[in-house]
């Protein structure tokens, strides 16, 4: 099949999508947020909108619009100097995106998240609540991490995996991170067209990032990852080619690198398990119990080897195979003393262990997504 029908083939049933625009994308060589630019996408956002598409955007650029407002030449090193320049930033790139998207009669509602709004269950659902409400009212929801109060371990690092995990949330078609690049480059810096195994472009990666900006390529690929991994679409194309959502939509070849989603699709929660909350700790497991899983089989105590961390009942785990590699990850049905106690053991003996009633599974197949490669 050629590119660009495999291309239109692929995209042809997306409609609701997550942008993400860098900062370096919204920014003039200045350093200054680029008005004219920010218009221009908003133009080609409400042209969408009226042809029934769903569009929710991950703005980067508060952190880089504040040092702009406040004159300084390099983005702070102290934590409470960069949240303060945040503070300036925010209210600056939200009224220059109020303003590009008045003259469409489309409103702009700004959610402000922490990583760790993505980790807690509820948080999660209200986020997506949230965005859900907006697109009703007629808004466009405007997503940013709130650099305002994060602190390191409530960091995403970048708004690349804060777009994919925005996309997971809202169960989106595709996630399209625009970036000042054409897309993933080969060794010969020749544009990638179309991606079907993730892993197989990976030695591709180069490692510059942008002077303003957090991400770079490998934090892409990663983003890209947990959207594909879930059964989703995902894009990185230049976001100064003219008109580029209309024709990347469009199916149209040479314009940035498209990545194919995974055959199976998870759905809602499992995309929370599998691919949102960061997992408490980690369980090694052998490989009769590796097999079992593959085969639709719950985590038995019997097939642990090793337990990693701190975690309690309910907690997010990951799964690892005698190698190392993450396999799996799941809803613990004990903390890790209990795991501890129990590991190696047969679901006979655990009740006495315990000295209560036990559960015969670790982690119950329903409650687990396996999620590696082996």
């Amino acid at each position: 099949m050629p590119s660009t029908t495999l291309r239109q083939s692929i995209l042809a049933g997306a409609r609701r999508l997550v942008v993400k625009f860098g900062t370096q994308l919204l920014t003039g060589d200045d350093g200054h947020l680029d008005v004219a630019y920010i218009h221009e996408m908003a133009s080609q956002i409400a042209a969408l909108r009226k042809d029934g598409y769903e569009i929710t955007v991950v703005s980067s650029g508060a952190i880089g619009a504040g040092l702009a407002e406040l004159k300084m030449d390099k983005r702070p090193r102290d934590v409470a100097e960069l949240q303060a320049v945040a503070a300036v930033g925010q209210r600056r790139l939200m009224t220059y995106l109020h303003d590009a998207f008045l003259p469409h009669s489309l409103g702009v509602g700004q959610v402000l998240v922490t990583r760790g709004d993505f980790d807690d269950r509820q948080r999660y659902l209200n986020i997506r609540n949230c965005i859900t409400h907006l697109h009703r009212l007629g808004c466009v929801p405007i997503l940013n991490e709130n650099d305002t109060v994060a602190v390191e371990e409530l960091r995403f690092g970048d708004n690349d995996q804060l777009a994919a995990l925005t996309c997971n949330a809202l169960r989106a078609d595709a996630l399209i991170l625009l970036t000042v690049v054409n897309g993933l480059l080969d060794e010969k810096g020749q544009r990638i067209d179309l991606v079907d195994e993730l892993a197989a472009v990976q030695g591709h990666v180069r490692a510059e990032k942008s002077r303003l900006g957090s991400g770079g390529m490998q934090s892409k690929l990663t983003s890209v990852g947990l959207a594909t991994e879930a059964g989703e679409i995902a894009v990185i194309a230049n976001g100064r080619e003219p008109n580029v959502l209309r024709r990347l939509l469009a199916g149209e070849a040479d314009l940035g690198t498209v990545f194919a989603p995974a055959k199976k699709k998870l759905d809602a929660r499992q995309r929370w398990i599998g691919l949102t909350k960061r997992p408490a700790g980690m369980l090694t497991i052998d490989d009769g119990a590796l097999a079992a899983l593959k085969r639709g089989k719950s985590l038995l105590p019997a097939g642990i080897k090793k337990v990693e961390g701190t975690f309690d009942r309910g907690d997010v785990i990951a799964v690892l195979d005698k190698e190392g590699h993450e396999v799996a990850r799941g809803l613990s049905n004990y903390s890790a003393d209990e795991t501890r106690l129990i590991q190696g053991l047969k679901s006979s003996q655990l009740g006495k262990t315990l000295g209560r009633e036990a559960y015969d599974e670790v982690i119950h197949r329903d409650h687990l997504v396996m999620t590696g490669k082996t």
